[in-house]
């Protein structure tokens, strides 16, 4: 196991350290604006082959559309590409420099949830649920990838969300059930040691953060399938780790947790 003050220095160590030149804080809407894109469709890069290295991936689907609430000229927000992909290029190098796994720290994968390609990875991102509508075989794909021993990390989503992610996830897994989650549980100490859960929004203040996981069998003592960050978005603390614009301590914290979360996820 490895201490706060160890996990805090091999990210100051990291490549993703903020330079020493740079201001204090950057107004966030000037850093985005310097990774938006104008067509959302453009920002998937092509999905790396399966070699056996640990590769991160997201999954994806047809959400509502709209502008972009950050005014960054996007003609649509698409949702399920949020933080992508800086932040899974940075997890990646955290977990490069943390642990002794190689992961491809110049590639993530992208892919629907019946995307038979998704069995070959075991730990899988999505975010920005509460826009979420999947097909019966999205469903179904789904459902198959966490029974067989997928891992997945849902984030990036707050207040009334809430009520169109549990209507999904009973169509997914119709007898599971949301159970909060506590330090007590191996995912936090899998690598780091975590003694409490208090890694405060990025944006959205107003929403007290929630963890919560899905467990087979609904029992905390078994594999625990999915991790759930309500009211929270740890990956934007990942996308924007090397700006300046976030907290370092927060930003630790949420890199923290999600080492644990796929050291648990490649161990059990």
């Amino acid at each position: 196991m490895f201490s706060k003050a160890m996990a805090f220095g091999a990210i100051a160590l990291s490549a993703l350290s903020t330079s020493a030149s740079a201001p204090a804080r950057l107004r966030e809407a000037e850093v985005r604006g310097a990774f938006a894109s104008n067509n959302p469709s453009t920002l998937q890069e092509e999905n790396v082959k399966y070699d056996g290295r640990f590769v991160m991936a997201r999954i994806k689907y047809t959400p509502e559309q709209r502008m972009s609430e950050f005014g960054d000229g996007r003609p649509n927000d698409v949702k399920w590409d949020h933080d992508y992909p800086r932040s899974e290029r940075h997890f990646m190098k955290i977990i490069e420099a943390t642990t002794l796994t190689a992961p491809r720290t110049d590639a993530s994968n992208i892919f629907t949830a019946d995307d038979p390609e998704l069995m070959k990875f075991p730990f899988a991102y999505m975010c920005e649920v509460g826009f979420w509508q999947p097909s019966d075989k999205e469903v179904l794909g789904l459902r198959t990838w966490l029974l067989k021993g997928g891992f997945l990390i849902v984030d990036d989503f707050r207040g009334q969300d809430y009520v169109n992610f549990y209507q999904q996830m009973k169509r997914v897994l119709p007898d599971a059930q949301l159970i909060e989650l506590d330090v007590s549980l191996p995912v936090f100490h899998s690598f780091f040691e975590i003694p409490v859960l208090n890694i405060e929004p990025p944006y959205g203040r107003r929403f007290r953060p929630q963890w919560f996981g899905i467990f087979e069998d609904n029992d905390r003592k078994k594999r625990l399938m999915m991790a759930i960050s309500y009211n929270n978005d740890i990956s934007e603390y990942w996308e924007w780790s090397d700006t300046g614009t976030e907290s370092i301590v927060a930003t630790n914290d949420a890199y923290e947790v999600g080492v644990n979360y796929a050291v648990y996820a490649m161990t059990h």
